[in-house]
């Protein structure tokens, strides 16, 4: 049996909780995939019905001719995401802490490549953009949105989907590996859109590299906080510069998207890497301030959940 487990610092005595909240404190990799899974369900049908409420107002056609409909075609299924992701970290009561708290597992100094190879593309993609092809506001709309983005798959994924890992007693190897495998998997939702798998099948396995180097992000910055604005602008300047959603920038006459493409390369590689050398133990934590689960196993097997 695990021991029970003290939500707000070791000078805090336990306090009873919910049998739902009891089910998520356990953690586990089935629970992080169940979580996701629902989240996914939640937002795909959510989103439908907001879409037959907004639909008339969003130009399928040309979605960046104005702010709104740029904001809605990139940020009405996140939006939607966001708040549902926060009901539910309330629901087991985990905002701010564990979810904002300090990471329980320190990153090495390599791992600062990760922040600086994502922010590469970043500022390249800023750079290298056409911005004749857009209204100020339409700029505006679709960097808001990228917010939503970020926030929402990061709390997902890098915030619940680890701290249930780590819950579980898995060791952060298999962690990262299992976290960016659910982030890559939730991208093959982009098949409901109508996307070909010939474009879904390689967004995948680079959300999958990505997600390593969100993961390696999260653990030298010790907080949520910078995977969330990494990935709030990668999804938004990315776009601008390719003048689409989930489209390759391709302009190779651009010196500053050239950079960008390197860039990219160069932190999918680092998450290949990343992949064989990651070490460390939670020991059941989910962050800094929570008492061991001193029942956690030793070696990379997960704890009974």
């Amino acid at each position: 049996m695990s021991k029970p487990i003290v939500e707000h610092g070791g000078s805090t005595p336990p306090v009873a909780q919910s049998r739902w909240r009891t089910f998520w404190n356990s953690g586990g990799f089935w629970k992080a995939a169940l979580m996701t899974l629902g989240y996914l369900a939640l937002f795909q049908g959510l989103t439908g019905l907001l879409s037959l409420v907004v639909g008339d107002v969003v130009d399928a056609d040309n979605p960046f001719d104005d702010p709104l409909s740029a904001l809605l075609t990139i940020g009405a299924g996140p939006i939607v995401g966001s708040i549902v992701v926060v009901l539910f970290a309330r629901s087991i009561g985990w905002l701010p802490r564990p979810l904002f708290g300090r990471q329980p597992v320190r990153g090495r100094g390599w791992m600062w490549a990760a922040p600086v190879f994502v922010l590469l593309p970043i500022v390249t993609h800023a750079l290298g953009t056409d911005y004749g092809r857009y209204g100020a506001g339409v700029v505006v709309a679709v960097l808001v949105a990228g917010l939503f983005v970020g926030f929402s798959e990061e709390v997902v994924t890098r915030g619940l989907g680890v701290a249930l890992l780590r819950r579980g007693g898995y060791r952060e190897q298999a962690v990262m590996l299992l976290s960016s495998i659910l982030f890559g998997l939730m991208h093959l939702s982009n098949l409901l859109s109508g996307q070909e798998i010939d474009t879904v099948g390689p967004v995948v396995l680079y959300a999958v590299g990505f997600g390593i180097c969100m993961y390696l992000s999260l653990r030298i910055t010790g907080s949520l906080v910078w995977p969330i604005l990494l990935h709030a602008f990668t999804d938004p300047t990315t776009i601008l510069a390719s003048g689409g959603i989930d489209q390759q920038v391709a302009n190779t006459a651009n010196t500053w998207l050239v950079i960008a493409s390197i860039g990219t390369i160069a932190y999918v590689l680092l998450a290949v890497v990343a992949t064989f050398v990651v070490r460390g133990h939670a020991r059941g934590r989910a962050d800094a301030d929570e008492p061991e689960r001193f029942d956690a196993p030793e070696k990379g097997a997960p704890a009974s959940a």
